[in-house]
């Protein structure tokens, strides 16, 4: 069989499937490293740029509740850096990291998916392909994988033989290093192709930022649009926190949907979940690279991730689950001294409900959380920050009618004198969330009026100093 690869340039070539080929690898990874450059260096120059330039945000989010306002978002700007954890252990990606190692995909890879083009029956059919689950059902679902990797799947029907042997290269060697470790029995069951994809490319290329490259040519991404880890690892990383009353959780799913061990798809409804003994005091990396237990640990940040901190006109904390998706993000030593320092908008939009992790929390709750991370106040001394939650936050944006109360006291205490409130929608699984036209069309109204609150729409607030 031919083994294909997408070039820095778009352009397919026959490869091996080998490891060996380091000029394929250092290839497709200084090409990621250049697109990350080039849209930091449009960036970094507004003076030059005309009043029709579309504006440049860095979102820091999780892999579900903000994908509901990705395209729409897109309609305003594709020049966004969307940043994402890589701590997440549920569904397949536990599988993949419990056999095979490393960072955590599954949030990055649905990002990338809802980036990815629409544009044409075979960019449609690459994306189903890559955001296709296999059954539960353990036996069902490793048939259907053989028919996938073996080309034989109907799911191949729109892809033309460049692309199809391109994805399915990497498949295949995904496939082959989960037949190398054969002591450890691989359950397909729900498993994410994308997933499978994802994990290929990156042992192939022995780097995160490579596959995020392939990944993102091979489904069409803007290439203004990044998907950056906040942490550029090969290692596997587990999210641990500590509650106020002294105990330790590990694992981001243990955190967030805990489901006792069970192999199953995980259920993000508002209702599934019980409540915290206690509330969450701090989030924070641990890992057993190099030791046989788990112990903490401090990694570095995605420079490429600070880079964009640094260049961009507006920084955006998404909704989702704050602890688990926001919080880990935020922690890392760089990351909040870069905000504290940047004169641009800095918005938070506030959870239309409450989950697991925010049960009883109100605006200045989810604020205080924030900053407490970026400061890393409950953490080692030596690296802690003293900004005030203004550094941080300037301007909140609440979905109206949602569980959250806006305590706009307590938020001018904090020195945040900017609410807006959004019009929103009722999902009957997880409850208010916002209407993604409004939203987006209020950030155009903020980025527009950076100043002052005229012409923002919806339910302004400005809270007088």
């Amino acid at each position: 069989m031919a083994d294909f690869l997408l070039g820095p340039c778009s352009f397919l070539f026959p490869i091996s499937m080998n490891r060996a080929n380091d000029n394929i690898k250092l290839n497709c990874i200084s090409s990621y490293k250049t697109s990350s450059t080039t849209l930091m260096a449009s960036s970094t120059t507004p003076s030059s740029q005309s009043s029709s330039t579309p504006p440049s945000l860095l979102v820091f989010s999780g892999g579900t509740a903000f994908n509901g306002v990705v395209e729409e978002l897109q309609k305003l700007t594709t020049r966004v850096a969307h940043v994402l954890p890589v701590s997440d252990d549920g569904g397949s990606t536990a599988e993949i990291v419990r056999v095979l190692g490393g960072p955590a995909v599954g949030d990055i890879r649905s990002r990338c998916l809802r980036l990815s083009d629409q544009s044409s029956a075979e960019s449609l059919a690459v994306r189903h392909l890559l955001g296709h689950r296999l059954s539960v059902q353990a036996k069902e679902a490793k048939s259907e994988w053989y028919a996938i990797v073996e080309g034989e799947h109907s799911l191949w029907t729109e892809v033309s033989v460049p692309y199809r042997e391109t994805i399915r290269s990497f498949l295949v060697y995904f496939q082959s290093q989960i037949l190398m470790r054969s002591e450890e029995k691989f359950c397909f069951s729900n498993g994410s192709i994308g997933n499978f994809f994802f994990a290929g490319a990156r042992i192939f290329f022995q780097s995160l930022d490579a596959a995020i490259f392939l990944f993102s040519r091979v489904s069409g991404i803007p290439k203004e649009s990044l998907v950056l880890p906040v942490i550029s690892t090969n290692d596997r990383l587990t999210l641990g926190c500590e509650l106020w009353d002294g105990r330790i959780i590990r694992g981001q799913n243990e955190i967030s949907h805990p489901n006792n061990g069970v192999m199953e798809p995980i259920k993000k409804s508002r209702t599934s979940d019980q409540v915290l003994p206690s509330r969450i005091k701090r989030v924070f990396y641990m890992s057993s690279e190099g030791k046989n237990l788990l112990h903490e640990v401090f990694p570095a940040p995605n420079p490429a991730v600070l880079e964009q901190l640094h260049a961009v006109d507006c920084i955006v904390y998404a909704m989702g689950s704050l602890f688990t998706s926001i919080c880990p993000s935020l922690v890392l030593i760089g990351i909040g001294e870069i905000i504290s320092a940047r004169p641009c908008r800095k918005i938070l939009l506030l959870n239309g409900t409450h989950d697991r992790e925010t049960t009883g929390f109100s605006a200045s709750c989810f604020v205080t959380a924030i900053t407490d991370a970026l400061n890393r106040t409950h953490g080692n001394l030596n690296n802690c920050l003293n900004n005030s939650p203004n550094n941080y936050i300037n301007t909140i944006l609440a979905p109206k009618n949602g569980e959250v109360p806006v305590d706009l006291t307590a938020l001018k205490k904090h020195g945040i004198f900017d609410v807006v409130f959004v019009d929103s929608l009722h999902d009957p699984k997880v409850g208010v969330t916002f209407d993604p036209k409004a939203l987006i069309q209020t950030l155009a109204n903020l980025l527009s009026s950076p100043n002052h609150g005229e012409n923002i729409g919806n339910h302004y607030v400005h809270l007088h100093q």
